[in-house]
């Protein structure tokens, strides 16, 4: 067998730094918008097993509430993480401006 060929493909980019600043933070914003996404799926869990959203046919029991309770809670510490993340980008963003 013979080796693969990768070939040398250099791109040329430029962007300015204004270009740059401007997509880190479109990515924070996008970032952010997925997580409040998230966090409205959570509700909705919530809300459904619950009873306070349609669809619901059989009664939930208690052993299911605090499972799933324990499931959105699982779901927010990581989008807690992950905010935590996102605040760090953005100071380094911010001190890059400054």
């Amino acid at each position: 067998m013979s080796q693969a060929n990768i070939p040398n493909i250099t791109p040329e980019i430029s962007i300015s730094r204004s270009d740059v600043i401007n997509l880190l933070l479109a990515s924070i914003a996008l970032e952010e918008i997925g997580l409040a996404h998230i966090i409205n799926a959570e509700a909705e869990k919530v809300q459904y097993v619950l009873g306070t959203l349609p669809g619901l046919k059989t009664a939930t029991t208690t052993e299911e509430i605090l499972k799933v309770n324990d499931s959105v809670q699982d779901m927010l510490e990581l989008v807690i993480k992950k905010e935590m993340l996102l605040e760090t980008k953005l100071n380094k963003i911010i001190k890059t401006i400054s």
